[in-house]
């Protein structure tokens, strides 16, 4: 796994995944077993290097801040800071990226959830590290500030230009704050690139499903088709033809990728409806029996039981995945089928 200078990466993966041992291994909390660490040109862990956590250059924002309550604002931000004359003005300077000025004489409990954030936030960014480390910041916070924070955060962030690794296991996070994404799974990294092409492209089963919702509909060649119970697409050029048996083929749609139409005729079924504010999420139970999941705009209303028809969106891809793995030229494939998608 490797940072540019200047980027922000997320750790995204379920409970027990990895994630915080990830992080504690990076600020030296904890010892790897093998392998090798470098901040920087530095190494600071690795054959003949085993640095320190206090001179690693690494700051830190806990889950839940962490700030010391019998200090002063100013006084949980200087932590760490040298005595020298520069101490002050590197106060004054964090509380400002955090929009935090004037409150440098208030105690902790005097603040909000989000305002002791940010004083984390600003005890991180006052030393000037060569990394930062978060380890899921936002989640004791409410939803609504959760989001707005975040945003914060991001901009903060950006504006000093800081390295950062950020845990987290909501997917939406990750997406708003993370230039790019880790998808970790039992100690393992699954998937790292950015948001959208994790989205889009999910190297494995495993990944769709935890980055969005994701369901897999089994496929099969139908002249020279790639064909599935909710449409079609060209059968690739590169793909063999007739499709070997042996090999499981699935495809990959999620809930934004296919529509319903109410259809007396229908061969499918709504099997439920949650409602999600701006849309409800429809439970489909198609001719064999599964059930996809598909988003409508919550001005769209079908009812439970209804008959209905699904189909692929315009624009919108089935992506095929083999034995459990994305197909290995999927952009190729992508590109290939945008024309003649049904």
């Amino acid at each position: 796994m490797d940072l540019e200078r200047g980027e922000i990466l997320c750790l995204l993966g379920p409970s027990g995944c990895g994630k915080t041992t990830m992080l504690r291994l990076i600020a030296g909390f904890e010892t790897p077993d093998a392998g090798t660490i470098h901040i920087g040109d530095r190494p600071v862990y690795g054959p003949g290097a085993n640095v320190s956590p206090d001179k690693r250059r690494v700051g830190m924002v806990f889950q839940e801040g962490a700030l010391f309550p019998h200090l002063t604002v100013a006084q949980n931000v200087a932590f760490g800071l040298g005595k020298g004359r520069r101490r002050k003005a590197q106060v004054a300077e964090a509380l400002r990226l955090v929009n935090l000025e004037g409150y440098d004489a208030r105690y902790p409990h005097q603040l909000s959830g989000g305002q002791q954030q940010r004083v984390a936030l600003a005890r991180a960014l006052a030393p000037e590290p060569d990394l930062i480390l978060m380890d899921e910041p936002f989640s004791s916070l409410d939803t609504g500030l959760r989001s707005q924070l975040r945003a914060e955060v991001r901009a903060i962030l950006k504006e000093r230009e800081a390295t950062v690794v950020c845990v987290t296991h909501d997917q939406e996070e990750a997406m708003q704050i993370g230039d790019r994404i880790a998808v970790m799974n039992e100690g393992r990294i699954e998937q790292l690139g950015s948001p959208e092409s994790i989205f889009h492209s999910p190297d494995n089963r495993f990944t769709a499903e935890f980055f969005g919702k994701a369901d897999f509909l089994p496929a099969w060649q139908d002249g020279d088709r790639l064909a599935c119970e909710v449409g079609s697409a060209p059968w690739p050029t590169f793909w063999p033809s007739p499709w070997p048996e042996r090999k499981v083929l699935q495809v990959m749609v999620r809930p934004d990728c296919m529509d319903i139409i109410p259809d007396p005729t229908g061969d499918s079924v709504v099997a439920s409806r949650e409602f999600l504010g701006a849309f409800h999420m429809y439970t489909v139970e198609l001719p064999s029996g599964q059930q996809v999941q598909v988003i409508k705009s919550h001005v769209e209303h079908v009812e439970n039981g209804s008959r209905v028809r699904v189909f692929l969106r315009e624009g919108h891809r089935i992506l095929p995945f083999i034995d459990g793995q994305i197909f290995f030229d999927a952009l190729a494939y992508r590109a290939e089928s945008d024309a003649g998608m049904r």
